[in-house]
Parts: C-alpha cells; sequence; structure tokens
C-alpha cells in the first residue's frame, strides 16, 4: 500500500508482521514462542532500516526515458522504448508502469526488469492502435526495489506526450519498394497477361532473346543491318481515385478494425502505387456529404495530401447519399478516371438502391466497386450444424452469402467491376485490380 507518494511498502512486509502478530499470540500458549517473535521483530525492522537506507539515500538514483515515435501506424504494432539507468552501486528490480493512452484500455500494464549496477538498458514494447487521432501518455513510473525487496521508491519521469495516429503508413512501406511486375508473387500479387499493345511508345532498341518477335521495328532494322524493336511503356498520367463511403455501414468491426480504418489503409497504399506507376492518384470520401477532396495529380506532395485527407476521414454514422455521390462526380471528375469505390453491401435489396447511380457513374468511367466478405459467416457455414438452432443459423448464414455472390454477378451485367474480399486481403486485392485493368488498357 502506498503511503506517500515516492514511497512504497512491499505486501511481504505486511505479510511477515502478520506471522509476528500469530507468533505472539500462540506465545500464549507456548511460551517460548514468545522469544522468537520478539527476535522476529527486531530482524524485520533491522531488515526494513537496511533495505530504505539502500533505497532511499541519493537522489536520481533511476534515470528513465521514454522515446516515442512522431507517429503511430493505426493497425500495426508500434515500438515504444524506454531507456533505463541504474545509478545504485546494486542490482535492482524494476517494475515499470507506463501510463498508456487510455485508448488501449489496458490496466494491468506492467513490465519486470532487473538492472545490474551502474548499467543503462533499454526495454521495448509495442501497443497497436485501432482508431485514428491522438494518443496521450500520461506518466512513466519506474518502482525501484532492493534484493530484499520489502520496500520501494517511485520515481517519475516522461508525462504529457501526444502521438498522433495515422493510416498505416507501415504497409505503405511494405509495398513502397516492390517491383510490381517481377518480385511480388510472395506479397500475393498476380503476374498479370498482358493483352495487346496498349502501351505509349518509349524508344527503339537492339532486339535481344526474349522480345515480342511482334515489335520488331522492319525500318529501323533495315537502316542498322540488325533487328530493331519498338519498346513500349504502360500508359501514363491517367486518373485514379479512392472513394471511400463513410457511412455506418463501414463501421463494423473486423480484427478491432472498422471496415473504414481498412478502406483508408487500402486507399493509402493504392495511391503510392498509383503514383509509382506514373499515374495521377486522387480520393474523396462520402456519406450525406462529399467531403477530404484531393484532386488526382502527380505533384510530389501529393502522397502527403493524400495521407493528411485520411487522417481527417471520419464516419457520421448516417446512409450515405450515392446521389450526391453521382452529382459531385459528374460535376468534377470530367476525365475517364479509375475508381475504385470502399463500401459494403450485405444484400440485393441494399444494392439495389443504389444501382441506378453506380451504372450511371460507370457510363463515364471504370467503376469497381469493392466491398467484404462476412468472415464471421464463412465460419458457421464450415462448422458442421448439430442443433436446430445451429442448422437455422448456417441456413441463414449460407443465404447471405449466396446474396454477395449475386451482387457480384449483378454489378458484372452492367460493366461494373467488383471485388469481393476479406479486410485483411483488401490491399493486395485492390493492387491486383488495379494492374489488371492497367494491363488490359481499360482507361
Amino acid at each position: 500500500m502506498k503511503f506517500f507518494k515516492p514511497f512504497y511498502i512491499q505486501p511481504r512486509f505486511f505479510y511477515a508482521g502478520i506471522g509476528i502478530v500469530v507468533l505472539f499470540g500462540l506465545s500464549y500458549f507456548i511460551p517460548v514462542l514468545f522469544n522468537i517473535a520478539q527476535l522476529s521483530i527486531l530482524v524485520l525492522v533491522l531488515f526494513f532500516v537496511i533495505d530504505f537506507l539502500t533505497i532511499f539515500i541519493g537522489t536520481h538514483k533511476i534515470e528513465a526515458e521514454r522515446i516515442l515515435p512522431d507517429k503511430f501506424s493505426n493497425g500495426d504494432n508500434n515500438t515504444v522504448n524506454l531507456q533505463i539507468k541504474n545509478n545504485y552501486p546494486i542490482s535492482v528490480h524494476l517494475e515499470i508502469i507506463d501510463e498508456i493512452p487510455e485508448q488501449f484500455q489496458k490496466r494491468d500494464f506492467k513490465i519486470k526488469h532487473r538492472i545490474a549496477p551502474r548499467r543503462s538498458k533499454n526495454i521495448s514494447y509495442q501497443l497497436r492502435p485501432t482508431e485514428r487521432g491522438e494518443y496521450h501518455f500520461g506518466s512513466l513510473n519506474v518502482y525501484a526495489t532492493s534484493v530484499l525487496n520489502l520496500v520501494a521508491k517511485r520515481f517519475t519521469f516522461s508525462s504529457d506526450a501526444m502521438v498522433p495516429t495515422y493510416p498505416s503508413f507501415k504497409q505503405l512501406k511494405k509495398f513502397e519498394l516492390l517491383n510490381i511486375n517481377q518480385n511480388s508473387l510472395e506479397y500475393g500479387l498476380k503476374k498479370v497477361r498482358r493483352l495487346g499493345h496498349t502501351m505509349e511508345f518509349e524508344q527503339i532498341k537492339e532486339y535481344v532473346l526474349g522480345d515480342d518477335l511482334r515489335t520488331i521495328n522492319w525500318k529501323a532494322t533495315a537502316k542498322r543491318n540488325q533487328l530493331m524493336v519498338n519498346q513500349f511503356q504502360d500508359e501514363k498520367s491517367q486518373p485514379v481515385y479512392s472513394i471511400i463511403d463513410k457511412g455506418r455501414i463501414m463501421k463494423m468491426p473486423f480484427n478491432r478494425l472498422s471496415l473504414l480504418d481498412y478502406a483508408i489503409n487500402a486507399s493509402l497504399v493504392i495511391s503510392n502505387v498509383v503514383l509509382k506507376k506514373h499515374d495521377k492518384a486522387g480520393m474523396l470520401s462520402f456519406s450525406k456529404r462529399i467531403d477530404n477532396i484531393v484532386v488526382a495529380e502527380r505533384r510530389s506532395s501529393q502522397m502527403q495530401l493524400i495521407l493528411e485527407a485520411l487522417y481527417n476521414v471520419n464516419t457520421d454514422f448516417f446512409e450515405s447519399d450515392f446521389s450526391r455521390l453521382y452529382a459531385n462526380i459528374k460535376r468534377h471528375i470530367t476525365n475517364r478516371s479509375l475508381l475504385l469505390m470502399y463500401t459494403n453491401f450485405e444484400t440485393m435489396d441494399g444494392l439495389n438502391r443504389q444501382l441506378p447511380y453506380l451504372k450511371a457513374i460507370a457510363k463515364s468511367h471504370v467503376l469497381v466497386v469493392i466491398f467484404f466478405k462476412n468472415t464471421e459467416l464463412d465460419t458457421i457455414i464450415k462448422n458442421k450444424a448439430e442443433t436446430v438452432q445451429q442448422v437455422y443459423d448456417k441456413v441463414i448464414a449460407e443465404k447471405f452469402d449466396f446474396e454477395k455472390r449475386l451482387i457480384v454477378n449483378e454489378l458484372k451485367k452492367y460493366g461494373i467491376y467488383s471485388i469481393l474480399t476479406t479486410p485483411e486481403n483488401l490491399t493486395i486485392d485492390t493492387i491486383n485490380k488495379y494492374l489488371e485493368i492497367k494491363s488490359r488498357g481499360l482507361l
């Protein structure tokens, strides 16, 4: 129990005291125990004084600093480092209680370590935020005890620190240096076969084994007296927009992260891939109104603009207005563009209410509707039903799963592309669809 701020008496001291009281009580019946109890009191007091003087003599015996990153990556493990220095001439046992942000809801967060005399130690732990926004840290409390462990002294450091949590830039870095066409199979990206020559001419070069014979430039071959081929590159500067539905349907949680945040993280990654492929990346969000608009461009500051816009995307818990979205796209996105729309449809009725607006958008743009599988339904479907209630649950789950596949077919009928995916595969599946559309020259 705490008597005052820097001082803490360990429970074992009280347990020893209770034992001595019991000895005194038993001495009424067994007199010899009285002397043992008196001796025990003297020993306990002596040990207490020694332990107290060892821990409390001198100042700044423990130095500690919390080192935080500039920002947290949402949905990822982020490392927090603690640098601890022991200035005592003896080894000490430390109980570290860091007052982490309330969003993590960890009431029993403790780290225990032993540090040798006059040594420093770097201790780290990880936090996984599941919401964007500001995360405020409190004090860093370090309780030091000697080998006797009867009293503990508290040292307090590093109060009032704040770290903003941004969309998953760690996921972004994983794909940043990735060669999309050659070394990406281990990440789940697919090799896409090119159909025809829907590419821009780049240069004429000498033929090497493996070049497509159909690209031979016969005029250049005749002039140079050796085989020359035309080299092409993907068409560039094509606008690609990430359109994020921030209505109430996107607040459904999966692994403690909402579908909205999965969409935001995927939008950040696909925007970076688009810019790496020399296209224009942009974004907007919608619900009752259109917000967080970033016009598709290829300027050097584009990723920072998109990151800041994604940081500020928050749900308003209303039903999304697709008619307003269509009007805004028709008015402001005049060039034919690839529109990656992150939303969710659970039933055909939900789709049919919005289908007229999706069809209207798809007349002028390449529209990809991205929505989510319900993985909990997959679990119910795979499990064997043994009771009447389980049979009922399984039938309902199969009905909803079938409707998801009907939605895909219904969109396909009207020339609208779709991605039905799980939240954890959202980013990979979106990149694959973008590469497929690029390779087929659909823009």
